[in-house]
Order: structure tokens, then C-alpha cells, then sequence
């Protein structure tokens, strides 16, 4: 999903990390804000990225991506705009179903000989009176 074509609100706000004096003046923390609901998607979709991303989406439906990695507000709005997209993909992925498998005769065999070796050992272990 292409989140550049999307409606959606910028705010920028003072950052911590490096960056001496330039912290300290200018706003260079980036938060991305989109409405779920706005979101070109239809009502399954839309279900499943409330589901997925119900920790990132406030009461009033509001997803929310901050980048403060970089030293400049344009880095740091592209990253945001970057990772916006990458959990929207993410959170819209169709998972494979689960396909129940069997432990081969050859797996049981070696792990109940496992478990006689360590048997063995423990045993050899212990004092004879």
C-alpha cells in the first residue's frame, strides 16, 4: 500500500537523542497520524489491521508511526512514512493456515533414547551403599 497517497497529519515535536544544540531548537521528532477508518480498505481489512495493530491505534481509531532517529525532520518524516507502510502491509499479510504435522517414528526413537542415556548418567551418578 502506497501510504503517500493517503490522507493523513503530520506533527512534529522536539527529540531526544544526539544532536547537540540542534535538539534542543528545532523539532525534528516526526509522529505520522491516519484515521483506520479513512483508510482505503474495505470492512475486513479494516478489522484486521484494528486486531493487529490494536496497540498502536488509539480510542478514536487513530494509528500512530514516530521516527526520531534521524538529526533532520525530512529524514525522519520519510522513515516514519516508511515504516507506516511496512506495518500496514504487515498487518494486512494473509497468514497460511497451519498445517498439523506428526513427529516421525525416527524423532520418537531418538529422543526416548535420549532420555535413557540421561537415565544412565544419573543413575551411574548416585552412591552405592
Amino acid at each position: 500500500m502506497n501510504v503517500r497517497e493517503l490522507n493523513y497529519r503530520i506533527v512534529t515535536s522536539r527529540s531526544g537523542g544526539p544532536g547537540g544544540q540542534n535538539v534542543n531548537k528545532v523539532e525534528t521528532r516526526v509522529t505520522i497520524e491516519i484515521d483506520v477508518d479513512a483508510l482505503p480498505l474495505d470492512d475486513a481489512q479494516k478489522a484486521r489491521v484494528r486486531e493487529r495493530l490494536a496497540g498502536r491505534i488509539n480510542k478514536e481509531g487513530v494509528l500512530r508511526v514516530t521516527s526520531q532517529a534521524e538529526r533532520s525532520q525530512l529524514a525522519n518524516r520519510d522513515r516514519a512514512l516508511a515504516r507506516l507502510e511496512e506495518i500496514l502491509d504487515d498487518a494486512l499479510a494473509e497468514e497460511k493456515p497451519r498445517r498439523k504435522t506428526r513427529p516421525s517414528r525416527a524423532s520418537k526413537e531418538a529422543r526416548l533414547e535420549a532420555k535413557k542415556h540421561r537415565s544412565r548418567m544419573k543413575r551411574l551418578r548416585s552412591s552405592f551403599d
